[in-house]
């Protein structure tokens, strides 16, 4: 049975209750005591008639509180119901309207109230929506360009708002550092490679060069191609953390049909037409890689299956195979730079790299990928992006 959770009472409306019930109890005690304060001036007002019967004649006088006889009885019993009606009629209309009064006043302070909080938690909800907008980015050092900037009084509001902008800030000069250092180390170490490379063919391809040489030169080729695969896996992973800008329209079909082609190992295709906007080279490496690895990472007679579908609004793209038993707890780990699970030798030709640069592509396209271990060994990935509705509507209006 699905739980539902109570809805949160917002900040600005308890805010706005806090001011409409503390109005509400102070209009209360105030019309108490107004109330208390007329019945005393009533009482005060209000002429005492004291009654006595003569024993003698059994004759009945009326006097006042002060001892004044009174001459005529029925004028004074109509006089002191006449002030009994208008004591009850003032209480009466004292109370009701009163409480009409209070409530519409009440009514009044609480709309004030709620203009009021409305206005002062202003700034906070800025606060929040650019939090919100960078938490919900596709990667974690997208959308840290963005600053609150709040302007105003120089309180606690904007305290926070100018710490929260200088933490972002450090954060973005963080990852684009990093982003940097990553290029700029990749490229600078293309150079020492390039002619490490050249003298070992050089030296291979001498006819002096002995057999062992020969072997040597092409143990030191393998160590060199690997290098190489990693570095241009580092450059690709650096470029696919920038989102991509400019996004032509791309079936995913064909770019799966083309990398399957290439591939040596039979694979079960199935590709549906499924368009997309985005980079068509990065999305090309994103479909390589994940063909390289249910490949490279399979066991003997196994089977590899790559599809690609419309899912609703969503281009769908599945890669799955047959290999090693992942325990699902370590799946998550593999989308991490340099991660393999435990039966990946150090030495196997692999980068470590293949699965986090097809997260990162499909984060910069506004997507994501996922991966689920499967029963009896393998993995199935999906790559989720957005649909181009463009494409697939072409009488939609541009």
């Amino acid at each position: 049975m699905r739980r539902v959770l109570p809805r949160r009472i917002t900040l600005r409306a308890r805010l706005t209750l806090i001011y409409g019930g503390l109005f509400l109890v102070a209009g209360v005690v105030l019309l108490g005591a107004t109330y208390a304060l007329f019945s005393q001036q009533i009482s005060r007002s209000t002429q005492k008639i004291v009654a006595q019967v003569d024993p003698g004649t059994g004759e009945t006088s009326f006097r006042t509180g002060e001892g004044a006889e009174i001459a005529v009885p029925e004028a004074q019993r109509w006089m002191i119901e006449q002030q009994g009606r208008l004591r009850d009629a003032a209480s009466t209309s004292l109370l009701a309207q009163g409480a009409i009064a209070l409530g519409v006043v009440g009514g009044a302070a609480a709309g004030l109230g709620w203009l009021v909080a409305g206005r002062v938690l202003a700034p906070l909800h800025r606060v929040t929506d650019t939090a919100r907008r960078i938490s919900l980015a596709p990667a974690a050092d997208k959308g840290l360009h963005e600053r609150i900037a709040l302007r105003g009084p120089d309180d606690e509001v904007k305290d926070l708002a100018d710490t929260f902008d200088t933490m972002v800030e450090r954060l973005d000069r963080s990852f684009d550092g990093q982003r940097r250092f990553v290029a700029n180390a990749s490229h600078e170490l293309r150079t020492p490679l390039t002619l490490g490379r050249s003298l070992v063919e050089v030296a291979m391809h001498r006819r002096s060069a002995s057999e062992d040489v020969r072997r040597l030169g092409e143990h030191l080729l393998e160590i060199y191609t690997r290098h190489e695969r990693l570095i241009a896996g580092l450059l690709l992973l650096a470029r696919a953390d920038n989102e991509v800008t400019d996004r032509f329209p791309v079936d995913l079909a064909d770019v799966v049909t083309h990398v399957v082609g290439q591939s040596s190992f039979p694979v079960e295709l199935s590709a549906e037409e499924a368009w997309t906007a985005g980079d068509a080279l990065l999305l090309e490496r994103l479909v390589h890689n994940l063909v390289e690895n249910a490949v490279r990472y399979n066991v003997p007679d196994g089977w590899v299956r790559v599809s690609s579908r419309m899912a609703g609004d969503l281009v769908e793209l599945v890669v799955a195979n047959t290999g090693p038993v992942v325990p699902p707890y370590e799946v998550p780990a593999l989308f991490e730079p340099f991660r393999r699970q435990p039966d990946r030798l150090a030495t196997s030709p692999g980068a470590g790299l293949g699965l986090s640069i097809v997260r990162s592509v499909a984060r910069a396209h506004g997507g994501d990928a996922v991966a689920v271990a499967r029963q009896g060994g393998g993995l199935v990935v999906t790559v989720t992006l957005p649909g181009d509705a463009l494409r697939r509507d072409p009488d939609q209006p541009r």
